[in-house]
């Protein structure tokens, strides 16, 4: 078994946390948790094996093993990992997840989470909670997240949707965009197309209408404010966007009086 897949949409159910110490009685361990996912951060080397596969086990990895999975180790000595032992449910597409990988740069952020779930267990177990959830979106996030039947879209096409999160409320052109990106304005226009169904600025606009219909409907920041942050300072050209995009004034859309809403060609597949 080299890859998991894992429902991450809804708060995971924590049955233990802690330090396992391993290979002092016997340098191999045989088992299988029948009910419960196994989440290990290591800090030793050893051997894996999970349902046949074999994989090294080195520090700095982190593997996720669903229920009912054989594993074997066979440890090289005393060795220790933190652990979770945990329930997913089955919200959300479901994130196809190595059964080992390496944390790399996620290294300490990761080890952090799990040594403040394991601090908050005994007496906060809803932080706890909190913290393992964290932690399994960053395990998620390692490598590029798979939903099942999909694929990753190309490393460009990711940079330039983080690039447009991040930068909703700056002004932001596609050769920017595709500066950013490490690719040509037609290359990345060509990728972005097939990734979204949508040209880069429809996807920029639509963003920014996605954002000002959140802020004018769940806030009472003031018109002006939404629309500079979300990059259209302009008010006339707020108001025309609004009425374009969103087939209503911003006023009438704060009032719950639009009807349209935002195209899904916005949406990746």
């Amino acid at each position: 078994m080299d890859t998991a897949l894992a429902h991450l949409d809804a708060p995971p159910g924590v049955a233990a946390v802690g330090i396992g110490v391993h290979g002092c009685a016997s340098r191999t361990d045989v088992f299988s948790l029948p009910n419960l996912w196994q989440l290990h951060l290591y800090g030793y080397e050893a051997d894996l094996t999970v349902n046949g596969t074999a994989h090294a086990i080195r520090p700095g990895r982190v593997s996720l093993i669903p229920p009912g999975t054989t594993v074997r180790y066979r440890y090289r000595g005393r060795s220790e990992h933190l652990y979770v032992h945990l329930r997913l449910g089955s919200a959300g597409p479901p994130i196809r997840i190595p059964v080992i990988q390496d944390a790399g740069t996620e290294l300490v952020p990761l080890g952090a989470q799990l040594n403040s779930a394991l601090s908050a267990w005994p007496s906060s177990p809803a932080r706890a909670t909190a913290e393992v959830w964290a932690a399994l979106w960053r395990v998620a996030h390692l490598a590029p997240p798979r939903t099942a039947g999909t694929t990753a879209p190309h490393p460009a096409v990711a940079a330039a949707l983080a690039m447009i999160e991040a930068r909703l409320a700056e002004p932001l052109s596609v050769a920017e965009i595709a500066k950013a990106a490490g690719v040509s304005h037609n290359h990345l226009t060509r990728l972005f197309r097939a990734a979204t169904g949508s040209t880069v600025v429809g996807y920029l606009r639509a963003r920014r209408m996605e954002r000002a219909r959140h802020f004018l409907q769940a806030t009472t920041l003031s018109i002006p404010a939404i629309a500079a942050s979300v990059g259209m300072p302009d008010l006339q050209a707020f108001n025309k966007a609004c009425r374009r995009d969103l087939g209503a004034s911003p006023r009438a859309i704060r009032h719950g009086l639009n009807r349209h809403a935002v195209p899904q060609a916005t949406r990746l597949p």
